[in-house]
């Protein structure tokens, strides 16, 4: 079913979800609620007018698992949301490689002059994390390995920017590792600007410079302004965006309002406390940094009692609960006593424990240990078949004596582990093929 989860009715065991199949959002990746920019007013005839229309309906459940990932974060800057380009999913991809080749080819043509096609083949990256960097990297790979030989007059022009407002790129590896990806880079003609702060993204040229002609009068989106607080204006031909990521707005809206909730539906925390008035309402816990939701070692959703009903309560000590059926998992998720990296391998073991206790015939989860993480280490690709792979478990774990891969060695193993989680054995014949 491909739809907007646009609220959950937790008294019920209710979401109601929002048709997405035709909606021009869907597969691209999201910096704000959809529905941001509409007056309350507005939102209610909307939401009246798509029931009418059979494009919002209810959908009940006996569990419900809520993994509906994170938004881009843009920390506001002036025109991002709407010229960026975002490595979120396979509509952003798309978008990306559509204006790798827009641009080649308008570089490519007679009419185009050699100012003009230094600013369409500069390329910014904005984010130095291992998603930012691998960007970099791949599309470094992609013009000397495969553009080259389609425009091999133009390879030379490229340029390859990536901005970070921190001291140093990859700053979760070792500094060891870290100064080896920046010679790799280097080598690479990647150019690394940290300690940069961009201010706004626009479309058309710099401010008086030269170099424009008729394509840029009649088209300013053929390239782009970015300006940061450090350099001003730089001409570039597109702007990928990787900072980082901000809570979704299903999750905003569970937490920001009150559930008034029966108590057979609750889990009392601990399992001994007096059983709460059916008039009591609660509040969705979440992470005071992050906004997301917050869970315990089985990732059932925690409640506490919102402070109108412990007013109203003669027990002003009332203890906490948790949603026994209702999960969360992934980047909207936050253990409460336990910080884990937001990156795949944490979703991926999160989701085989959770599908694993929930399919057992066995024992119930309340009797099963709760979930444990175990480190892989880190990895990202450098470019040109090198790699860094981190060792697991930093200082405490195995780092303690062994820092990590790099180079050549690493990016089989960075290849290898990607190849081990493909879905099926046909995968896994045909991607080395495509390699």
């Amino acid at each position: 079913m491909q739809g907007w989860g646009d609220e959950v009715d937790f008294s019920r065991q209710i979401v109601t979800v929002e048709d997405a199949v035709l909606d021009r959002n869907q597969g691209r990746g999201m910096t704000e609620d959809r529905h941001a920019h509409e007056t309350k007013s507005h939102a209610v005839a909307e939401k009246t007018k798509e029931i009418r229309k059979g494009q919002r309906w209810d959908v009940s459940y006996n569990k419900l698992v809520i993994c509906v990932g994170c938004y881009v974060q843009t920390f506001g800057t002036k025109g991002v949301k709407e010229h960026a380009y975002f490595l979120k999913d396979i509509g952003d991809a798309r978008r990306i490689r559509k204006r790798i080749l827009e641009l080649f080819e308008m570089g490519s043509l007679p009419t185009t002059s050699h100012e003009m096609k230094k600013k369409l083949l500069r390329f910014a990256v904005v984010g130095g994390g291992p998603t930012g960097m691998e960007f970099a990297a791949e599309l470094s790979d992609l013009v000397h390995m495969d553009l080259r030989k389609i425009y091999p007059d133009l390879v030379r022009t490229v340029e390859i920017i990536v901005f970070d407002v921190a001291p140093r790129v990859l700053s979760m590896f070792d500094k060891s590792l870290g100064d080896y990806a920046m010679k790799i880079y280097k080598r690479e003609g990647i150019n690394i600007k940290t300690s940069h702060h961009v201010e706004e993204l626009r479309p058309g040229s710099p401010k008086g410079a030269q170099g424009q002609n008729f394509r840029e009068d009649n088209e300013p989106e053929s390239c782009y302004t970015i300006t940061t607080k450090e350099e001003g204006d730089i001409g570039i031909g597109m702007c990928v965006w990787s900072t980082g990521n901000m809570m979704n707005p299903l999750v905003q809206k569970t937490t920001s309002k009150t559930h008034q909730l029966p108590p057979s539906s609750l889990k009392l925390i601990p399992s001994e406390s007096p059983t709460p008035d059916e008039n009591c309402t609660w509040t969705i816990d979440r992470n005071e940094k992050t906004g997301a939701l917050l869970v315990d070692s089985k990732f059932r959703l925690q409640l506490t009692q919102s402070l109108s009903s412990q007013s109203n309560s003669d027990n002003l000590s009332t203890p906490g609960a948790c949603l026994p059926n209702v999960f969360a998992l992934g980047d909207n998720a936050s253990l409460r006593n336990h910080v884990l990296p937001a990156t795949a391998q944490t979703a991926n073991q999160q989701a085989r424990w959770l599908a694993k206790h929930l399919n057992s015939d066995t024992r119930s989860l309340d009797d099963s240990p709760g979930f444990n993480f175990k480190d892989m280490g880190v990895m990202t690709y450098l470019g040109d078949a090198k790699a860094l792979v981190q060792a697991p478990g930093g200082q405490k774990g195995l780092g303690r004596w062994f820092k990590g891969l790099r180079g050549r060695a690493a990016w089989l193993v960075w290849r290898g582990a990607y190849l081990g989680l493909s879905v099926s054995w046909r995968n896994r014949v045909l991607i080395p093929v495509y390699w």
